[in-house]
């Protein structure tokens, strides 16, 4: 039995050593995406729609309060002069206002709505040029591994000589010397 685990320590061994030779000999890079959409001059003209857009829903949802807030207003003001069936209805119209103000919020800005599909929409194009890119500049190169800074992965340390974000930004055409939104003003 000693021979079998001794047998297979080495074993074990030697394939951690051929495991981290073989690590030793890839090569990772890493991409800020938010610097890249950042100095790509479509990004920061589709943010700015979006923001007009989203702007334009909000002061529709302040408006729709307001008038909710009216209605409350007036309901307390007359509420003695109403009949019980009055002031029940006039309640439920108060409801109802509000329910539908909630629909209309979560339709425009709730996690499936319009202005994430919006978004979605008018960045796929963008994001498909850039992966694309990434890759390119990762083939030329020759990196195995790309990583996102600015993603859910976590970097302790990156070193700056590994950074690839301006050799995207060259290989989608973008002059990286321009400071970011100067593209996009002229």
């Amino acid at each position: 039995m000693a021979r079998i685990s001794f047998a297979g320590a080495v074993m074990a061994g030697l394939l951690f050593l051929t495991v981290a030779e073989t690590q030793a000999q890839q090569k990772l890079g890493y991409v800020d995406s938010d610097y890249i959409l950042s100095r790509t001059p479509e990004y920061v003209s589709i943010q700015q729609q979006l923001d007009r857009t989203a702007e334009e829903w909000n002061r529709e949802i302040d408006e729709l309060s307001q008038q909710i807030d009216e209605m409350f207003r007036d309901y307390q003001a007359r509420e003695l002069l109403y009949t019980q069936e009055e002031r029940q209805r006039k309640r439920q119209e108060i409801i109802t206002a509000e329910e539908d103000l909630e629909r209309k919020r979560a339709q425009y800005f709730g996690p499936d709505g319009e202005i994430f599909s919006q978004q979605e929409q008018l960045m796929r194009p963008i994001q498909e040029r850039i992966l694309t890119a990434i890759e390119a500049v990762a083939e030329q190169e020759g990196f195995d591994y790309v990583f996102d800074k600015s993603g859910d992965f976590l970097f302790l340390y990156a070193r700056d000589n590994w950074n690839l974000s301006d050799n995207v930004l060259e290989e989608l055409g973008i002059d990286v010397t321009t400071q970011p939104g100067e593209a996009a003003r002229n």
